[in-house]
């Protein structure tokens, strides 16, 4: 994590200032970028580990990169928010932010927010030696960390993947958002639990054919079944 290159996307330079003396304090290199078009550039030039993203940017917004992004990688995102709007909150998630923090934010908390999400982003370990799971006719191979339907194979990204395989392990069982948080992207994540939702309508989209179902257990969370 130290030496991990963070790209801020702003058009305030004064955040940019702060929010990068105390990324560099804290050991990580920083890179900028002042309207969104910019922002893409950047990405590919750069490849950082990591992106924050203001929404509301100058040639292309916030809402707008983000898509675009997450439509070719799974770079982390922390959205700046200049409002305390849910409705921001959750259209950022759906498109496919990790966190995000309103305005006007500790840079402190900043700093953790970014090193939570990188911590979160670290793909679980290969399991070498174990054998597919199989529900339904689905067949996730943690080994291979891939996941199939029929036969076919479904393109997950890492988080997707490991939220189906919490389910999948935990076949039958109810299953909180909490405790899939907990599971998945483990005890420091910020962000509601609506993420939860978002990841799941993801899989049941991408899940189309399987005979076992991601079932929602109202009041409570989701669980696997499968015939």
């Amino acid at each position: 994590m130290p030496h991990d290159l963070i790209l801020l996307v702003d058009d305030e330079p004064h955040i940019i200032e702060l929010a990068s003396l105390y990324l560099k304090q804290d050991g990580f290199r920083v890179i900028s970028a002042g309207d969104g078009l910019a922002a893409l550039e950047r990405v590919a030039q750069d490849n950082p580990a990591l992106m924050v993203l203001d929404l509301m940017l100058p040639r292309l917004d916030g809402w707008e990169v983000c898509k675009r992004v997450r439509a070719e990688s799974d770079l982390p995102i922390l959205m700046l928010t200049a409002r305390d709007d849910d409705i921001d909150k959750i259209v950022g998630l759906e498109l496919g932010a990790d966190d995000y923090l309103t305005k006007p934010f500790n840079p402190r908390e900043l700093v953790a927010r970014i090193k939570a999400i990188l911590r979160r982003a670290e793909p679980r370990r290969p399991r070498e030696g174990e054998a597919p799971l199989r529900a339904g006719n689905l067949t996730i191979d943690p080994a291979r960390r891939e996941a199939r339907v029929a036969g076919r194979l479904v393109d997950l990204r890492a988080k997707e993947f490991d939220l189906l395989l919490a389910l999948v392990e935990n076949r039958g069982l109810v299953l909180s958002r909490e405790k899939l948080l907990d599971l998945v992207w483990g005890f420091d994540f910020y962000g509601q639990t609506r993420t939860v939702d978002v990841h799941i309508a993801h899989l049941r989209a991408k899940l189309a054919g399987c005979t076992a179902e991601i079932e929602t257990v109202w009041g409570v969370g989701y669980k696997l079944s499968a015939d």
